[in-house]
């Protein structure tokens, strides 16, 4: 049995799968492409559909005949039935796929779905148990720090969007880049800890009812928008993701800070809007007095 395995979407704990399945006897297969390429491939066959799901589709497509591919799940907003459905959709989309199967990318939820898995896999129990033992420690999660609130010189700003996409390298790196030209420093979402992000989370009105992706990245936006260090809130939506788009402008209402939604392409490294949301941020890190010389930092609860 061949099995492929994702490492796009904001994928965090793809070395626990790979070890997994390795341990299970499985021959993996991992995508090798570089992200353009695969970008290319998915977008050509869903040429109007958001830029993850290009890539996520490049990628499988990138690994021609498996048996399965393992994806990660990824937290869904309203009416975003991509991030609720992705390994259902894609093969109504597109055929001759093979069969996708989303995991769980963390959490306890993440071990419950390995032993179903392994079991599905091989139908040898006593092997399926001794793979998860052997894999455990990859399962912890890492130590939670919250990530510096400052960096030189340069203005603060929050970078609320989903792990999907800031999380990717591929996809976020011309915004990390175009962020560092204008001067700013940029506190990305997927950096926070994520059980302060969904302590706040849980804060959200008719928080039992939210899509657990509204109640993310309402946590993150709570967790930086009480910080005094943080000068402007910066939204980045997928591009061509619509659903994403309106629960960040949503958001957007949401702080008295200074704020943006912008939408991010593979590939893209201009926004020209940016140089005015710097130069309003800046402003008003200069107009707020510093005590001995130090800014306040401070801290919500």
């Amino acid at each position: 049995m061949k099995v492929g395995l994702l490492d796009s979407l904001g994928a965090r704990h793809a070395r626990y799968w790979a070890a997994f399945l390795k341990e299970l006897g499985v021959e993996l297969a991992q995508p090798a492409l570089p992200a353009a390429e695969a970008l290319a491939l998915g977008r050509s066959s869903l040429p109007g559909e958001p830029v993850q799901v290009q890539l996520a589709l490049g990628r499988v497509l990138e690994l021609g005949r498996v048996d399965a591919v393992l994806l990660p799940q990824t937290p869904a907003v309203s009416n975003d039935a991509w991030g609720e459905a992705l390994a259902d959709l894609l093969p109504r989309r597109i055929s001759g796929l093979p069969p996708l199967i989303a995991v769980p990318d963390g959490g306890e939820a993440m071990v419950a779905a390995a032993a179903e898995l392994g079991q599905r896999l091989t139908r040898n129990p006593a092997r399926v148990r001794l793979a998860l033992e052997r894999v455990k420690p990859l399962a912890a999660e890492k130590r939670e720090e919250m990530p510096s609130l400052s960096r030189g010189s340069r203005v603060t700003v929050a970078v609320i969007g989903p792990r999907a996409l800031l999380a990717d390298a591929d996809l976020s790196g011309g915004l990390r880049a175009a962020l560092d030209e204008l001067g700013l420093y940029g506190v990305f979402s997927p950096e926070l800890p994520a059980s302060q992000v969904a302590a706040r989370g849980e804060r959200l009105d008719n928080a039992a009812r939210a899509p657990a992706g509204e109640k993310e990245l309402f946590g993150a936006l709570k967790l930086l928008d009480g910080k005094s260090a943080v000068r402007g809130v910066l939204f980045a939506a997928p591009a061509r993701d619509m659903a994403h788009r309106a629960a960040l402008e949503r958001l957007a209402a949401m702080t008295h800070k200074p704020t943006l939604v912008i939408d991010v392409d593979a590939g893209q490294t201009e926004w020209p809007e940016l140089g005015a949301f710097r130069d309003r941020v800046t402003l008003g890190a200069a107009s707020r007095p510093a005590q001995n010389g130090v800014a306040v930092n401070e801290e919500d609860t």
